[in-house]
């Protein structure tokens, strides 16, 4: 049986999906089968972010509702052996509410090692669909207030859906941002914002980031790739040291 780990955020544009396709294809390097599933109905962008974009037909909610098999939905990602990926609806109106993912994700997990769930922006259904099947989560936040008070508020709203094992990624970390004139004095303030365990620095990485967004995966020794291959390396159990460049 998989584990099923939701990344969230609250607050859109700051990367979470980049950081759940980054993710995916660390995992899928470790030998492990990945399910991506986009839960971003009517805005999805994982197909094209892994290169699949061109062989949808069917999505999440055709399988759903029986217009297709689960197994007709998932489709293989170019340039990486083991990630799949489970598209969004085209279409809001074809939201799965979270009532249905509740018992889809286990029959997920069944057949993949991780199931990685892409939640949409806000604290709306489409977040609850996100989260209320996972056994974990991992809220995305770039070091500025408003995103620091997001990812506060959902780790509030994890925990009312029984979500407790919740960690935060920074994403587009640059030490430079810390000085007199920032909001954060520190890493640490950003931290105690938020507060949630600190379980990964993503810096920022303009490679990674126009690799996905053409369907291509990104170099593995780019510092956002060596980045997820840490966190996924923590994932699995193992002790994955922080960067230097942190301090």
């Amino acid at each position: 049986m998989g584990t099923a780990t939701v990344i969230t955020s609250g607050k859109g544009g700051v990367g979470k999906s980049t950081a759940a396709v980054g993710l995916g294809r660390a995992l899928a390097q470790r030998g492990r089968r990945v399910l991506l599933v986009d839960c971003d109905a009517g805005l999805r962008s994982l197909d094209r972010m892994t290169g699949t974009e061109e062989s949808l037909v069917f999505d999440i909610s055709d399988a759903v509702f029986g217009r297709c098999s689960p197994a007709e939905a998932i489709y293989p990602c170019g340039g990486q052996e083991g990630l799949f990926l489970l598209p969004a609806p085209a279409q809001g109106d074809d939201l799965v509410r979270p009532v249905v993912m509740r018992r889809l994700i286990p029959l997920l997990k069944r057949y993949y090692d991780h199931v990685l769930l892409d939640s949409p922006a806000g604290v709306g259904v489409g977040f609850r669909a996100a989260a209320c099947g996972a056994d974990r989560a991992l809220v995305i936040c770039s070091p500025d207030p408003v995103c620091v008070r997001s990812a506060s508020s959902v780790r509030q709203l994890l925990d009312k859906l029984a979500v407790t094992d919740r960690k935060l990624v920074i994403n587009r970390f640059n030490g430079d941002f810390f000085d007199e004139t920032g909001a954060y004095r520190d890493l640490d303030s950003v931290i105690d914002a938020a507060g949630l365990r600190l379980f990964g620095l993503v810096p920022e990485d303009i490679t990674m980031a126009a690799a996905f967004l053409t369907g291509q995966p990104a170099p593995e020794r780019s510092g956002g790739m060596m980045a997820m291959a840490r966190i996924a390396a923590r994932l699995e159990g193992e002790n994955a040291l922080m960067p230097r460049w942190i301090s």
